[in-house]
């Protein structure tokens, strides 16, 4: 089945190809990111408007890209939430359109599942499984009984990781977007400043305020005291609490349900640490880490789960898809 895939729940404009969501004829990617730069983070209304800007242009470079005619087409997968509602609205009403005028029927993707599956597109998954979702907009712990059957195990209660090192960056002066340049920052110093590593009472679940807040308190009470900084040890310590607090509620939860494969994903599995910290403790399980092009969002990933939620017969009318695109959740599955 040739399926063409559409993501724009933040400030990627992603249109991609596939065979089955497995093999990836083409996979256009957009990003804004030097556009929000300028503002520390996404501005959704910024965000929306280059989606509408840009959205055509994407889809003519994937379908010419695939070296494949729009008759060729047997699906369309969608991103329909969560996201930025605007950002989400310019995808769903592309593909839609593209849909009608072609006469091709459209499925709504859930995001979450986009990235959890986009480890599955290069490899298979040995269920059950557990999920560690992370990026800039969640931190999920996700059970798999198999491709059909989800249970949320914990959560973020305040800010999730991706969002957190972006904060952390600016109070270090860093820039954005956060993550890669603590990352890279992180590699020059050395974890010796003691960051509280979070612990929530609810199990599996995260939270990453306080320890923001104590980056924060750290580094206005050495500029204070005129105490030497030091932002690459800064960026170290931080992480390495980040880390502690990842591995503890991952580790619990793969010894708890037995699971046979452990997925890390989203934006935030592009971390070097993370990956290499993941790789070293969950040896003697299947690991699945989807390469560096399927970490961020990319509608690659929305193909294969599109492909698996299709095969699961799911609604493919548009006005399921409108009426879920700004508020779908893993309740929604």
């Amino acid at each position: 089945m040739i399926i063409l895939s559409v993501e724009t729940s933040c400030d990627e404009t992603s249109v991609a190809i596939s065979i089955d969501g497995k093999q990836i004829l083409s996979n256009i990617v957009l990003s804004q990111i030097d556009i929000h730069t300028l503002y520390g983070g996404v501005v959704p209304e910024i965000a929306s408007r280059n989606h509408t800007k840009f959205v055509l242009e994407v889809f003519i470079r994937a379908i010419n890209e695939a070296k494949i005619k729009i008759s060729d087409i047997n699906l369309i997968a969608v991103t329909n939430g969560p996201g930025l509602m605007g950002s989400l609205l310019v995808g769903v009403s592309a593909a839609l359109a593209f849909g009608l005028a072609n006469n091709i029927k459209v499925i709504g993707v859930n995001h979450l599942l986009g990235h959890i599956f986009s480890s599955n597109i290069d490899n298979d998954i040995v269920f059950p499984a557990v999920s560690l979702l992370v990026s800039g907009g969640h931190t999920d712990l996700i059970y798999l009984e198999d491709y059909y059957t989800y249970k949320v195990l914990g959560v973020t209660l305040d800010d999730a990781v991706g969002e957190t090192y972006d904060k952390v960056a600016r109070i270090l002066g860093l820039g954005y977007p956060g993550g890669p340049i603590i990352d890279k920052e992180a590699k020059k110093g050395v974890s010796n400043i003691k960051f509280p590593v979070p612990k929530v009472d609810l199990p599996y679940h995260f939270s990453f305020s306080g320890l923001k807040s104590a980056v924060l308190n750290k580094y206005n009470s050495d500029i204070k005291t005129n105490e030497k900084i030091n932002i690459s040890d800064y960026a170290s310590s931080f992480q390495d609490s980040v880390l502690k607090q990842l591995l503890s509620n991952t580790k619990k939860a793969v010894n708890e349900y037995k699971v046979n494969t452990l997925i890390l994903a989203g934006g935030v599995s592009a971390n070097s640490a993370l990956r290499e910290l993941f790789k070293n403790e969950f040896s003697n399980i299947n690991l699945l880490i989807p390469k560096f092009a399927y970490c961020t969002d990319n509608a690659a990933m929305i193909g294969r789960a599109g492909y698996l939620m299709y095969l699961k017969n799911k609604k493919t009318n548009d006005e399921y898809i409108l009426k879920t695109y700004s508020t779908a959740r893993f309740s929604d599955l």
